[in-house]
């Protein structure tokens, strides 16, 4: 890796650390950064899930104040989050490389998707949410939460736009303390798939080292300033970074 590269992914990190904090969908950020340096793209995603375990702990850390009395539901979820985390990284790690290299453009463009309609969906599922939370919404939301889990194991870009919109639908709560608990749910997906990734996976430890310092500036930039900057912008970034990611891989 040269300097120049070097830079590049440091710089990458801390978008990627920014925006999962707020939004969700940093890998589309750092992913293609990682496959135009020469990386292969199992290795890549492998070297950036531990790379990003520092930034989600930043910002979930950053946005400690609106986890205040949430801690039965971080228990519960975070359990669906845990089990969902390791399927989705054991998937990763059997299935051939190129199954990965086959899946991964389509879930990119799925991620673009939503990451494109999210301001729609916030505003339809404001209106649409249930007012209690039942058995049966308890039990629908541990059902996709685990679902989420396994996406972000595997390949985590969009997860926390999944779990804001999964939760803003089944959850009658403020939603920057719903932002607040994705945090949280997707630092426990990042960190028990690099748990996996390390005992069993390759890791670029140098690429991995640049993500996670750029990232932890990154998750606290997200969590004091992000909500300032205007979504649109977050948004044209990850498309754009997102495409390029999927002609890489095409």
């Amino acid at each position: 890796m040269t300097g120049l590269e070097a830079v590049g992914v440091f710089v990458a990190g801390i978008g990627a650390g920014t925006i999962n904090t707020v939004v969700g969908s940093g890998t589309l950020i750092t992913f293609p950064v990682l496959l135009a340096i020469g990386i292969a793209p199992v290795t890549a995603n492998v070297s950036n899930t531990v790379g990003l375990v520092p930034a989600s702990v930043s910002g979930a850390i950053g946005y400690r104040r609106e986890l205040r009395g949430q801690r039965a539901r971080l228990l519960r979820l975070g359990a669906c989050s845990l089990v969902g985390g390791i399927i989705g990284a054991v998937l990763l790690l059997t299935l051939p490389p190129g199954a990965f290299k086959a899946i991964v453009p389509v879930l990119i463009a799925i991620a673009l998707v939503l990451v494109v309609v999210q301001p729609w969906l916030s505003r339809r599922l404001a209106r649409t949410r249930p007012q209690a939370v039942t058995d049966r919404v308890t039990a629908l939301l541990g059902v996709g939460v685990l679902i989420a889990g396994v996406y972000g194991g595997y390949f985590g870009a969009a997860q926390g736009v999944l779990l804001i919109g999964l939760m803003g639908l089944l959850l009658h709560d403020d939603l920057q303390r719903i932002n607040a608990t994705k945090n949280v749910l997707a630092l426990i997906v990042n960190a028990v798939a690099a748990v996996v990734f390390i005992a069993v996976a390759h890791v670029d430890w140098a690429a991995a080292g640049l993500i996670a310092l750029g990232g932890v500036l990154g998750g606290q930039i997200g969590a004091l300033v992000g909500r300032r900057l205007p979504p649109l912008v977050f948004r044209a970034i990850i498309v754009v970074i997102g495409a390029i990611a999927i002609a890489q891989l095409v």
